[in-house]
């Protein structure tokens, strides 16, 4: 009989422990996970990765536009890691980004895209339930048929006269100059207030109130890459370069008495005698700046305007020594070989400011010692020529135009 009960206590007893098993699932909610055995916890089945996390711009989009956002997103959890790299011209660069301070969305600190380039991103995400996914995604972007760059004036790591502008021509006319203006940024140690002034549509110089100090540095950084400057348009450059200021020389041309006086940091190095520009072709008024210096150069004048009524050139002189350029239309000071008994009495130019030289250039006479000491963006200043002053735009010759005016001429208001 007492074996019969223990048979009976330990079939309960079974009985008990299948039933708190069966009640056990139930309250788990043990599911199908669709692969033949049972999800645990109501999971169900992992969801797909893309379901996740969500990327824009899609997966293998092509020509997408600078303007679309770069976003990674997830609906609920929290992003792990990010990881984009950028490929363009041939590198590869990391895009710097941040999480939001909830975990679900990254961006990039650019948030403009660049053209011409593809992207690729890695996200590992984990879910509200705790798992974990990961995403792999590409694109590419628009491809511009056309694009401008500008041309600077001065050079990188040149040193300089005080007279110096920043300035940049640009192959392509300018519709967008306000967000071509705040792409460019000239700054100076020690610092200076620098303003830009536009000619046009297609030219933008930078300057100081008055001419630099001597040991300036200056920086000039172009944001351009990308940049629509004109409809379907887009920058190229995207760099930064500097220049050193050097000494202080400015010389004073006096067209009337036919001298040229030399200042070096405001003390007077030489007064030498000069021919300037005759009376049917003088020289411009006005402070010019040394934008170019050759040792010989070919000057013809029918380049510039100055022909004979048979159509030939009034001169055409192969070997012009000691040559300066002071403005793009034409105006150099030049050492002259071929009128040895002008200088300091008479004007005979054609507009130009003479020196005199030898055939060759000699380094013993005035030109050549002019020469030897002048640096580009050095200022030449002529007065009481019976000519209007140089205009702003005609090489630097933005020293001619009041603050106010120049800065006037921002495009950014």
């Amino acid at each position: 009989m007492r074996h019969a009960m223990g048979r009976a206590r330990r079939a309960g007893v079974a009985l008990a422990a299948v039933l708190t098993w069966a009640g056990l699932m139930a309250t788990a909610g043990c599911t199908s996970d669709g692969t033949g055995g049972l999800g645990i916890g109501g999971l169900g089945k992992p969801p797909a990765p893309e379901d996740v996390i969500r990327i824009s711009p899609d997966d293998g989009g092509k020509g997408v536009r600078q303007e679309r956002k770069l976003r990674v997103r997830v609906h609920s959890g929290r992003l792990e890691s990010v990881k984009v790299v950028k490929s363009q011209d041939a590198r590869e660069s990391p895009v710097p980004g941040h999480l939001s301070a909830d975990g679900l969305s990254w961006q990039p600190d650019e948030d403009v895209l660049a053209l011409a380039a593809k992207y690729t991103v890695d996200a590992v995400a984990l879910d509200g339930h705790g798992r974990r996914s990961a995403r792999h995604t590409t694109f590419t972007t628009y491809v511009p048929g056309e694009r401008f760059i500008g041309y600077v004036t001065p050079e990188d790591r040149a040193t300089v006269g005080t007279g110096m502008i920043v300035s940049l021509e640009f192959n392509r006319e300018i519709e967008h100059r306000a967000a071509v203006e705040r792409a460019v940024r000239v700054t100076a140690k020690p610092a200076v207030e620098i303003r830009p002034h536009w000619f046009g549509r297609s030219r933008l110089d930078f300057r100081p109130e008055r001419y630099w100090r001597p040991g300036t540095q200056v920086t000039v950084s172009l944001r351009l890459r990308d940049l629509e400057g004109t409809p379907g348009v887009y920058g190229l450059q995207s760099r930064t370069f500097s220049f050193t200021v050097g000494r202080s020389q400015v010389s004073l041309v006096d067209a009337a008495r036919h001298t040229m006086q030399v200042r070096r940091d405001g003390a007077l190095l030489a007064t030498v005698p000069i021919t300037a520009g005759a009376p049917k072709t003088t020289t411009y008024n006005g402070k010019m700046v040394v934008t170019e210096m050759r040792e010989l150069t070919r000057m013809n004048g029918a380049t510039v305007g100055f022909k004979k009524a048979d159509g030939k050139s009034e001169y055409d002189i192969p070997d012009v020594p000691h040559a300066m350029r002071l403005t793009d239309s034409g105006t150099f000071l030049h050492g002259n070989y071929w009128a040895p008994h002008v200088f300091g009495k008479v004007n005979v130019s054609h507009g130009c400011v003479g020196l005199r030289d030898v055939k060759g250039g000699g380094s013993d006479t005035p030109a050549g010692w002019f020469f030897d000491r002048t640096l580009i963006g050095d200022v030449v200043e002529v007065v009481h020529s019976n000519d209007k002053k140089v205009a702003p735009d005609n090489g630097l010759g933005g020293w001619n135009m009041a603050w106010k005016a120049w800065k006037a001429g921002s495009a950014v208001k």
